[in-house]
């Protein structure tokens, strides 16, 4: 039965155009083609980058936050309370003044005792400003890095000035070495953000995250396994442009620096609008869904 399902899911049809087979994508004539086994590297390729993050956290990161003025804030600790913590743990973090006066009887303690509690065991758990810094100087860094990777990637091919050149050819285009080691480390940097976010400062999105993460992994994974690496090179270039505008201006906000932190957040709104909202749907989005046509039948993939 499995075999049955993966035979049907990489059927030719769906994934090809018309009177092409995946026996035309294998390695022949000095053409080198992406398989879907590449991408076991990865993996690794995810642990190396949490152990890099780990390393540059408690160095780079910590360094740069004292150059900003950031400390470590010392919080007070609650004192072990069995009830009050079952209470935090399995029913509010924000108990009603009716909730507050019965923990108090229970406790032998005022009510104004038992709101100290839940105040500070609130405190223990919520996220420092080190912390937030940190995770945002190495995101920072790294969309700043990849974006680079990218441009340099991409620049100077053909593709890249004329995008009708993205799909000549297809799919019997040869992978370049340079796309392969740009594919490895973006799909290898987000797995390791989807192993570590439960290790990240918890946000109110987080689950919009895991799903972003997700998503993310299945798209470039399936544009590496169908030899779709020209427009998913172009698609990752764009989508770093603006990124790492983004995590520096969180790192002035956690700084205090906030006229810093508005021009850098009105810079990256400029090249989110101009990369995500004007080039990708008007170019990249285009040039997948129309030029093919120009070459082939429709089909699925």
């Amino acid at each position: 039965m499995l075999q049955t399902i993966y035979d049907w899911f990489w059927w030719d049809r769906l994934w090809l155009p018309y009177n092409l087979t995946w026996t035309d994508l294998e390695d022949r004539d000095g053409r080198v083609y992406a398989k879907a086994g590449d991408l076991y590297v990865t993996i690794p390729c995810a642990f190396i980058f949490m152990i890099i993050r780990y390393v540059f956290e408690r160095s780079v990161a910590t360094y740069f936050a004292r150059v900003l003025g950031i400390r470590e804030k010392v919080r007070l600790k609650v004192k072990p309370n069995p009830i009050l913590e079952k209470s935090f743990a399995a029913s509010s973090k924000h108990p009603k003044q009716m909730d507050i006066e019965g923990l108090a009887k229970k406790c032998s303690l005022t009510s104004q005792q038992v709101e100290r509690w839940f105040r500070r065991r609130r405190n223990q758990d919520r996220p420092s400003v080190l912390k937030k810094f940190r995770e945002a100087c190495w995101r920072f860094t790294f969309y700043l890095l990849a974006f680079t990777v990218g441009l340099a990637v991409v620049v100077d091919k053909p593709w890249f000035y004329d995008l009708r050149q993205t799909w000549k050819g297809f799919p019997i285009q040869t992978m370049l070495p340079s796309q392969y080691w740009y594919y490895m480390i973006e799909l290898g940097f987000y797995w390791s953000l989807l192993f570590s976010v439960a290790f990240d400062v918890k946000r109110k999105d987080f689950k919009e995250q895991i799903i972003h993460h997700v998503a993310t992994i299945i798209l470039i994974s399936f544009s590496w396994c169908t030899n779709y690496i020209r427009a998913g090179t172009l698609v990752m270039a764009v989508h770093d442009a603006s990124d790492y505008f983004l995590e520096s201006a969180k790192m002035f906000n956690y700084a205090g620096w906030k006229t810093t932190c508005n021009v850098l957040f009105i810079l990256f709104a400029v090249a989110f609008i101009i990369t995500r909202l004007i080039i990708f749907p008007f170019w990249i989005i285009r040039c997948t869904v129309f030029y093919p046509l120009e070459l082939y039948p429709a089909f699925f993939g």
